[in-house]
């Protein structure tokens, strides 16, 4: 019989994994690597992800790192940009091309009519090496080489056809710019060998696992790896619904009655969108609070509360003050609200150094 992980246990796992139950002096690098990248398809916020997991982070210090190339946002796991290492992009973007594929052919290749895909990878590739464009600029490009044909589909399936990064000053803190791309090999001017399955799996199960397989297929956007998990060398546990979890044999699994930090979690962080099954995290309060929030089309900032969400908060900021509010849904116990506010008093030291802070709380969502 397989080994049967609770839900508080597989919590566990996820929080230590993930650099969440206490913050790391690996390097920024390390981390991200550790991670398999962080879905980054907000400029900045992510910055708040690595400030979560890492002692003493500085801003700063990443963004240097996408400034020298050795950090890259770009389209790469369920087809969203994330924040990975160089070496990770140019691995991993041939093994989850069919998932970018499968999205631009049954949305844009159809809207297409006298177009080779072929040319069109030499000739998008050619415009954005030459200068890095933004979608709307390469489009217009290309409907000149093919007229009648829609500008966004064909700037999109170059999307596809060529691995494109985002390039500075997008993305770097403090500061903006326009979302401009060339490609991948152009930017790092190297290359990696393509990673197999059997590799992705083996990283997904060291920053996520212990996960079921479609766990996997749900974080990188890839099907049918069942047969890729059947051929690895894995151990075996069942979830407390009788699902099969996978994880590799040297990690081992914290106790589930480990206590662990409040977190103020960024919008689109990897433990809310890294499995299939998300109540590892995700409470069944928060499913009915997250309603609002697919209404306002925006995209929550939660609050760990015993490693499950309790809460969200917001930051406002006027007339040289910026103010961080705890929303709790429910009213938190005295301790974990004074380590909230705690929390967030840090936060906001990090988010808006120069400002005058305030901390505050309330019941309720901050949309209902």
């Amino acid at each position: 019989m397989d080994p049967v992980l609770s839900l508080r246990a597989l919590n566990r796992a996820a929080m230590e994994r993930q650099l969440l139950l206490r913050r790391t002096d690996l390097s920024v690098v390390e981390v991200v690597e550790h991670l398999f990248g962080l879905q980054a398809q907000t400029p900045h916020t992510w910055y708040a992800g690595l400030w979560n997991r890492i002692e003493g982070f500085d801003p700063l210090s990443a963004s240097a790192l996408l400034d020298n190339r050795e950090l890259v946002r770009i389209a790469l796991q369920r087809s969203t940009i994330h924040l990975v290492s160089a070496r990770d992009c140019l691995a991993l973007r041939p093994l989850l091309d069919p998932v970018t594929e499968r999205g631009t052919r049954s949305t844009f290749v159809r809207r297409l009519s006298g177009v080779d895909l072929d040319e069109l990878a030499v000739a998008g590739r050619a415009l954005v090496e030459e200068r890095a464009l933004s979608f709307a600029e390469l489009g217009k490009a290309l409907a000149e080489r093919w007229p009648g044909n829609d500008p966004h589909a064909l700037s999109q399936v170059v999307r596809w056809l060529v691995p494109l990064v985002q390039v500075p000053p997008r993305g770097l803190w403090g500061r903006s710019g326009p979302i401009a791309h060339t490609s991948a090999e152009a930017w790092l001017g190297n290359s990696e060998p393509p990673m197999s399955a059997e590799e992705m799996v083996r990283r997904y199960l060291r920053a996520f696992g212990p996960a079921s397989v479609k766990d996997v297929q749900t974080w990188s956007g890839l099907t049918r790896l069942a047969d890729v998990v059947k051929g690895m060398d894995l151990v075996r546990y069942r979830a407390e619904d009788d699902r099969v979890l996978y994880d590799l044999p040297d990690m081992t699994l914290p106790s589930a009655d480990i206590s662990v930090p409040v977190r103020l979690m960024y919008d689109f962080d990897n433990v809310f969108l890294g499995y299939a099954d998300r109540t590892r995290f995700i409470t069944p309060q928060a499913l009915e609070v997250g309603g609002a929030f697919v209404k306002a089309n925006v995209q929550w900032r939660l609050i760990l509360v015993d490693g499950f969400t309790a809460g969200d908060w917001t930051v406002s900021a006027e007339k040289g003050t910026s103010t961080l509010t705890i929303h709790q849904w429910k009213p938190f116990a005295a301790a974990d609200l004074r380590e909230a506010e705690e929390e967030g008093a840090r936060l906001l030291e990090f988010l808006a150094p120069g400002d005058r802070h305030e901390i505050t709380a309330v019941l309720g969502a901050s949309r209902t």
